[in-house]
């Protein structure tokens, strides 16, 4: 089995962070290859962001086709594109949300997400009531700039502690989603330190890609999902125009 994962920002070391926690969680024989957009914010932080990394993550999919893969993975909390990206491909794709929260969905009854910055957690906490668990789950920000949790100066995971440990005691939180993928590498410490479930999403998204695959099952290309229809793009959209679907 082989599952992409994509980083729809342009940090490669975001990339190498959520390939080492794909393939710490994989199964014997799953082959997990990591690409990082190659165009777009060096960060996803908020909708301006999110529509601006699309394109690149939707062209990192069209590239590694030839390559071949069994399943994709959207490495962003925000689920960027995940919508286009299942139009797109004829395999099964996941998001780091929706996977988090279904997977905290089965280890507790009230749950919190610790994000990144305020513009963040809105955008999740709609994401969550989307995905029909805002009565179960609250969102909280730590007001940590994505980037800064590569550097172990910044005082950001001091940040990210004090708002889990503020979550625990305040809203009654059973279990940790940890949302933004940079994040990833901290889930074992978190959970060993907190004695709750800690949930990553990379770690959740590819044992559910595993699952799908191994069950047969792909994303319905019936209404919503179906692949786009052929027509013409302009400018810079121009490669992004699908191909007339042959039936």
């Amino acid at each position: 089995m082989r599952i992409l994962i994509v980083n729809p920002n342009t940090t490669v070391s975001m990339t190498e962070k959520a390939a080492i926690a794909a393939r710490s969680v994989a199964a014997a024989g799953t082959e997990i290859t990591a690409a990082t957009s190659r165009m777009g914010p060096a960060s996803i932080e908020g909708h301006y962001d999110g529509a601006l990394a699309v394109p690149g993550l939707l062209n990192e999919l069209k590239l590694r086709q030839a390559e071949g893969y069994d399943a994709a993975v959207v490495a962003c909390f925000d689920d960027t594109g995940l919508e286009a990206a299942r139009s797109f491909s004829d395999v099964p794709v996941l998001g780091l949300c929706e996977s988090a929260v279904a997977t905290a969905g089965f280890l507790a009854q009230r749950f919190t997400v610790v994000t990144t910055l305020e513009r963040s957690r809105v955008l999740i906490d709609n994401l969550l009531h989307r995905y029909g668990m805002g009565g179960r789950a609250k969102v909280r920000a730590s007001d940590i700039p994505v980037l800064e949790l590569e550097n172990p100066a910044s005082g950001a995971i001091g940040k990210l502690r004090s708002e889990i440990e503020r979550a625990l005691s305040e809203d009654g939180a059973e279990a940790i989603v940890l949302g933004c993928a940079g994040m990833t590498d901290l889930a074992r410490d978190l959970q060993a330190i907190y004695g709750v479930p800690v949930v990553d999403g990379v770690a959740a998204a590819v044992k559910q890609a595993e699952a799908l695959v191994s069950l047969g099952l792909s994303t319905s290309k019936r209404g919503s999902y179906a692949s786009p229809l052929h027509k013409p793009f302009l400018g810079a959209m121009s490669s992004f125009a699908p191909s007339p679907v042959v039936r």
